[in-house]
């Protein structure tokens, strides 16, 4: 193969890993062969013999891969001390700002923290202003939440 032909394919197989990373965001599994491409792309485009080219693309996707997998390993293992994603707030308490009523229609509001989220109850009951409550579970962007003191 022509080693201009070469060129193009790196870079498209460079463009090809870091997509597929973001695309599946979270699990750096495609990200060390993105820097694998890259290294073989600027090694071709400076007309070295496809087999450095391959040699690099190999050498570096293996050391970037050994170096984020502990990182990765740590990021997957779900024992975060610090709570992220909507998931954190099961459990916690807050008040409502604004009545749920049983309508669908019409979300209630509730501030959690320091944050406000659209609500409703398990039951879809009437719960008034002012009420404190407990998170159940989060569906999308609204919270689901029961009266602080109802049997669980």
């Amino acid at each position: 193969m022509e080693p201009e032909v070469w060129r193009w394919i790196w870079l498209v197989a460079t463009a090809t890993f870091v997509v597929g990373e973001i695309a599946m965001a979270g699990t750096f599994f495609l990200l060390p062969f993105g820097a694998g491409a890259a290294v073989a792309t600027v090694i071709a485009f400076a007309g070295a013999d496809p087999a450095w080219q391959w040699l690099a693309f190999v050498a570096v996707s293996a050391a970037a891969f050994a170096a984020v997998r502990p990182l990765a390993r740590r990021l997957n293992s779900g024992d975060n001390p610090i709570g992220v994603g909507a998931g954190r707030l099961v459990g916690e308490t807050g008040v409502v700002i604004t009545d749920l009523t049983p309508d669908p229609a019409h979300l209630g509001a509730v501030r959690i923290g320091r944050e406000e989220w659209h609500a409703e109850t398990t039951d879809r009951s009437h719960l008034p202003s002012g009420t404190r409550i407990e998170v159940v579970q989060i569906e999308g962007t609204r919270a689901v939440v029961r009266p602080l003191g109802e049997a669980g």
